[in-house]
């Protein structure tokens, strides 16, 4: 089967599609063929050399979510058959032609939703999912403050905090993704080229999503509400930072870490199972427009996506890349 494969640690030109082996399903698992596969920020540190594959995982196939078509199942396997449309998070390996899945990390692909769509979901609804309702309880009525509102987790978070009844605030430094993101439930956007977002936040917020890291530590403290809950997600602009003990003790504020790479099978599968029981249905319209959607910005042919890593990179895209394969 043909893969993507990184040649060495550095920029797009590391970028190649090889001939690899094609895997073998064991007991319990699934080989699905396929067919779209998105990238995402790991994928790009991964690239420069940063980010290595969890244990388990190809080290040198990069991707993290897939849609396709289940082709062969092992011993054992009783919730897939072949031919069926499925989606889902892998450690690594999804930008390959088949991968090798549990059975239980697999979700079925809505009928009403393309490869490509499939495949612009797993990672940024998950990790939107598990941050806002299972580590920050997020609920109705409280005010959620979203950085980055307008790449993939953002476009989701803002998603479901408006479904869970939340007041969305989201910030980036670029207008354009700002006024698009208001059709996927943003109420405030803050454009933080002009305004810090700690001067422009308002009220008091209840839970903050956090990719900057560091910088923006002592400014979330400021803006949290009490009892309030910041879920960091990432690191972009730092990893070290000074925490003012009595503000956290003072207004009771939680911060909280989240990544979902590393964590191991039976935590992966509980998320799954959850997320597909209260969220996977609301991507079918059911007489009305969904309540979620996937939102894909371009895709690419898998030979040049090395065209999608330079995108992200520049902080062009609004939601989803996503590679197919022709």
């Amino acid at each position: 089967m043909r893969a993507i494969v990184y040649t060495g640690a550095g920029g797009p030109e590391v970028i190649a599609i090889r001939e690899v082996t094609t895997p073998t399903p064991g007991a319990g698992e699934v080989r699905v063929r396929v067919k779209a596969a998105g990238l995402n920020r790991a994928d790009i540190y991964q690239r420069r050399g940063g980010y290595s594959a969890p244990p388990g995982w190809p080290a040198d196939i990069p991707g993290l979510e897939y849609a396709g078509d289940v082709d062969a199942v092992g011993p054992g396997v009783t919730r897939w058959r072949p031919g069926d449309r499925v989606m889902g998070l892998v450690g690594g390996g999804g930008q390959a032609e088949a991968v090798v899945v549990r059975q239980e990390e697999i979700l079925p692909l809505p009928p009403s939703l393309s490869y490509v769509e499939g495949a612009a979901i797993p990672e940024v609804f998950y990790t939107a999912y598990d941050a806002l309702v299972t580590r920050a309880r997020l609920a109705a009525g409280e005010r959620v403050l979203i950085h980055a509102v307008g790449s993939g987790v953002g476009t989701a978070a803002a998603q479901i905090a408006k479904h869970l009844g939340a007041t969305v605030i989201g910030t980036s430094r670029s207008p354009e993704k700002l006024a698009r993101a208001r059709a996927y439930g943003v109420d405030v956007g803050i454009d933080t080229s002009r305004t810090a977002f700690e001067d422009a936040v308002g009220d008091p917020v209840h839970v903050v999503l956090d990719v900057l890291g560091a910088p923006a530590l002592a400014p979330h403290l400021s803006v949290l509400a009490p009892r309030g809950r910041l879920v960091i997600l990432g690191l972009m602009a730092g990893r070290r930072g000074e925490v003012d003990l009595e503000r956290l003790l003072h207004k009771r504020l939680e911060v909280i870490g989240s990544v979902l790479r590393s964590r191991g099978p039976e935590e992966r599968a509980a998320l799954v199972a959850e997320f597909a029981k209260r969220m996977l249905p609301l991507f079918e319209s059911n007489g009305g427009p969904p309540k979620l959607r996937p939102v894909v910005e371009r895709t690419y042919p898998m030979d040049r996506l090395g065209e999608a890593h330079a995108v992200m990179e520049r902080n062009e895209n609004f939601g989803k890349l996503v590679g197919r394969w022709e």
